[in-house]
């Protein structure tokens, strides 16, 4: 087990570990509440992640007499890795880039963009289809998906929290009272705060891990590591119209260009110079 793959079990417990700092301000009931809304409602964006995800990219499936070359790549990729053949589509983005989604190997899509056709080479089109491909083997859309769900939860249950001591505990208790109201406001600001920094780390660990499986499937790191530089150099430059919760999905951050993001507080994605590092280490 790789340091990476340990760092996301830890991280999951901390997650756990929430919830139920949470759940102990307020009670069960309000956990359970939580909780249960949002594994339904991850767990049904998780079933349709792979239509969410092309619809967003305006991808469109290609078949093998349409892209040989990159079909070609996929199955020899499958083949070594002993995966099953994903689904091949492809997206007219100019920018550079490439996800993958699907619930299982089984049901898997990898996706690639017009404009990462058209400035990667060979070589390093096959390392960042390794990197997608050893998303779907080391099964990072179903732990991206919990997380999202324990998310969710948490950010549900601080509200259920808040409004229930705004609301509910009106008894006459003076200064009790208001030190609840207090204490719940706080914590629906900081619990979804504290969430989307363990989400996004736990996002950050699974790219590090991608990169080192894809390393080890090619037998050396150095076709993804250029491929990741002029990934990020084209991204700065060539915009891409994509929601925020969608660009957690593609190999390097295709809302890297813009000058003002939010989402820019909360990386998803480590720092590429780093990857980089990472990757020719390994080479």
């Amino acid at each position: 087990m790789s340091r990476n793959t340990i760092k996301t079990y830890v991280l999951l417990a901390a997650f756990g570990g929430l919830l139920m700092a949470i759940g102990s301000f307020w009670g069960r009931t309000g956990l359970f509440i939580g909780l249960g809304l949002g594994l339904v409602m991850v767990g049904g964006s998780y079933w349709f992640s792979d239509k969410l995800a092309v619809a967003s990219a305006k991808a469109q499936p290609v078949s093998e007499q349409e892209a040989p070359e990159l079909y070609a790549i996929v199955t020899d990729l499958a083949r070594r890795a002993g995966q099953p053949m994903p689904r091949v589509y492809l997206s007219p983005e100019p920018q550079p880039n490439a996800f993958a989604t699907g619930r299982n190997p089984s049901n898997a899509v990898v996706c690639v963009t017009q404009g990462l056709l058209q400035v990667l080479d060979t070589e390093q089109i096959r390392g960042v289809l390794a990197h997608e491909m050893s998303h779907v083997k080391n099964r990072d859309i179903l732990i991206g998906s919990v997380a999202a769900a324990l998310a969710m939860a948490i950010t549900l249950v601080a509200r259920l929290a808040m409004w229930g001591a705004m609301f509910g505990g009106g008894g006459g208790g003076g200064d009790r009272d208001n030190g609840n109201v207090v204490g719940a406001l706080l914590l629906a600001i900081l619990a979804p705060l504290a969430a989307a920094v363990i989400q996004m780390a736990i996002s950050r660990s699974r790219e590090y891990e991608a990169d080192r499986s894809a390393a080890l499937l090619l037998g050396t790191g150095e076709p993804l590591a250029q491929a990741l530089e002029k990934i990020e150099a084209s991204a700065k430059r060539v915009p891409m119209q994509i929601a925020p919760a969608q660009a957690t999905a593609y190999i390097v951050n295709p809302l890297t260009g813009r000058r003002v993001q939010f989402a820019n507080l909360f990386s998803t994605h480590p720092s590429t110079a780093d990857r980089i590092a990472r990757l020719r280490h390994t080479a």
